[in-house]
């Protein structure tokens, strides 16, 4: 699929299993914050709405005013962390890596990458809209 001119209706109805939309404050700035840190490549950016792929992987990331309609909007919190709770593992992508360009872009690193008893790599990133982002390897896998 060409996810630079596929339509809204297309779109939609080819997404199956399960899928990740997330609800933030400014569009441009979280597709600038994935691009940099985690390698993510996205398409159709918009003040509104950004398809993000990251591998094989494709999710959606949302504008609050797109929700104008959608009874979640007012469950989210106007102070932050906005996404409490959540963990995004992105197992594919170098914890040391994407603290360096984390710290770089001015984002908040809630625990160093460090080796874990369940055999991963990892670190915990927090981006603007209080996502936490946690990216790993298998340390079989560290170089």
């Amino acid at each position: 699929m060409d996810y630079d001119s596929v339509g809204a209706a297309v779109f939609g109805q080819s997404l199956c299993g399960m899928g990740v939309n997330l609800l933030v404050k400014d569009v441009s700035a979280q597709v600038a914050f994935l691009e940099t840190v985690f390698d993510m490549k996205s398409h159709q950016p918009t003040a509104d709405f950004a398809i993000m792929v990251y591998g094989n992987n494709v999710f959606q990331v949302h504008s609050d005013g797109t929700y104008h309609a959608n009874p979640l909007l007012g469950l989210v919190p106007e102070t932050p962390p906005r996404g409490g709770g959540i963990e995004l593992r992105l197992y594919d992508t170098d914890p040391d890596t994407a603290c360096k360009r984390a710290e770089d872009a001015g984002a908040t690193i809630l625990q160093a990458p460090a080796d874990k008893p369940h055999g991963l790599r990892e670190a915990y990133i927090l981006c603007d809209n209080g996502y936490a982002w946690v990216p790993s390897k298998p340390l079989n896998q560290i170089k």
